[in-house]
């Protein structure tokens, strides 16, 4: 049956508009104005707005190898709740995605469980252990997104460069989490006025910035589209900031955690605020928020990272690092940067939506007659509490537990299916 959402304020174009939409199996039929009901579905979005799905570049779902945090289905679940309608998940499953056969996997179980769609980022080097390059060529035929070795920074330049040139050669993205591991050490948080007063191993900004100040060069040597995972610095900014000036192919995204949070957090030892790279200081956090108002910063991406409450729930030192961000993601990034008048919803719609989209060159990411009716409705003035009951993911390891936001997701559709409903 077909579905009229009616009486909603549609994004279209930039701009938000009252039309109704009409969704035919997997695409939108058309938009307009009163649009009649010939006993189709009925939808009544009054009051609501209805923004193009949601799409993340960067998640962690676990699965292969580690579902005692997170698997496909709790996965795409958690990010249909918070309006997600497709996902990219990182390779640093168990196997690591470094070849055809993992690819396959996950694309089947998400095909056939998901609540969102799910886009593939394989393994830069094999093993993700920075010294061989991965089946790249036979990986791009199944239909991954981009390569990565996310938190196994190649620390070599030589394969490094090696790698970037082969991956130029398809046109794909290089994702690089940028850290040099001699600089980070054994470090738990921002290297500063709270590592020092707490004893806790200190991340300089320095061991993010010198390897994105390296391969900006390895990039323009050769001519690889560059981007860089979770910018948390203002020199990191600056230095994307020249390089976009000289040409050079890179992108950047930032987390909601990022843009909303700092190192102060971490001072009553909550692992929920445990984060690689670590929460930086307050003129970090404006430096990102600046970079996303000029362009600087290309996308706002969550990295989703659950872990077992029995993982989070040890001593700071012991604990791994990472939030889960799927169902917190828009109500924070709303209620603390749109409602704040820090930024405009309109640049959020694009930073979360319409920009990503474009990035993994799929048709989504906008709402326009003939496109996949992938939409998110969210009551901007209703408000979500999550808690450890009313959480999807597995895992409950975010800093926003129990707290009250605005901007709440009231229903996700995905190809034309309804993947959630509050």
């Amino acid at each position: 049956m077909k579905k009229l959402i009616k009486n909603g304020k549609i994004y279209l174009d930039g701009k938000f508009e009252n039309k109704d939409i009409l969704i035919n199996d997997e695409k939108i039929e058309q938009i307009g104005s009163d649009i009649q009901n010939d006993n189709f579905e009925v939808i009544d979005a009054k009051g609501n707005f209805v923004l193009p799905g949601f799409v993340d570049l960067h998640s962690h779902l676990r699965d292969p190898g580690q579902t005692n945090k997170e698997d496909i289905v709790s996965g795409t679940k958690a990010a249909a709740k918070g309006g997600f309608t497709t996902i990219c998940a990182m390779p640093n499953t168990e196997p690591i995605v470094d070849n055809v056969a993992t690819v396959e996997y996950i694309k089947r179980k998400a095909k056939d469980l998901g609540y969102s769609k799910v886009e593939v980022i394989g393994a830069l080097t094999k093993k993700s252990e920075g010294k061989e390059i991965s089946e790249i060529a036979s990986m791009i035929e199944y239909g991954i997104v981009a390569v990565s070795d996310d938190g196994h920074c190649v620390q070599n330049a030589k394969i490094k460069l090696n790698a970037m040139k082969y991956a130029s050669s398809f046109d794909i993205p290089v994702i690089v989490h940028p850290e040099e591991y001699n600089l980070a050490g054994s470090g738990q948080i921002n290297a500063g006025k709270y590592s020092t007063k707490l004893g806790l191993g200190g991340i300089p900004g320095l061991a993010e910035e010198i390897i994105i100040a390296r391969d900006i060069m390895l990039a323009e040597s050769s001519k690889c589209r560059l981007h860089i995972a979770h910018v948390s610095t203002a020199k990191a900014i600056d230095l994307i900031r020249e390089a976009k000036k000289k040409g050079v192919s890179v992108t950047c995204e930032v987390t909601p955690h990022h843009l909303l949070l700092t190192e102060d957090l971490c001072e009553n030892f909550d692992t929920n605020t445990k984060v690689k790279p670590p929460l930086r200081t307050e003129k970090d956090r404006k430096a990102c928020i600046a970079g996303l108002i000029d362009g600087t910063i290309d996308f706002i991406a969550t990295d989703h990272a659950p872990h077992a409450d029995y993982e989070k729930e040890r001593e700071f030192v012991l604990a791994p690092f990472g939030i889960n961000g799927f169902e917190s993601a828009f109500a924070s990034l709303y209620s603390e940067l749109v409602l704040t008048g820090n930024i405009s919803l309109e640049l959020l719609i694009e930073k979360m939506s319409t920009a990503p989209a474009k990035f993994i060159k799929k048709n989504i990411g906008e709402i326009k007659e003939g496109r996949v009716a992938d939409l998110t409705i969210v009551n901007l003035d209703d408000t979500i509490c999550l808690t450890s009951g009313n959480m999807l993911s597995k895992s409950k390891n975010t800093p926003y537990l129990n707290k009250t936001l605005k901007g709440k997701v009231i229903q996700t559709f995905c190809n034309g299916r309804e993947t959630w409903k509050a």
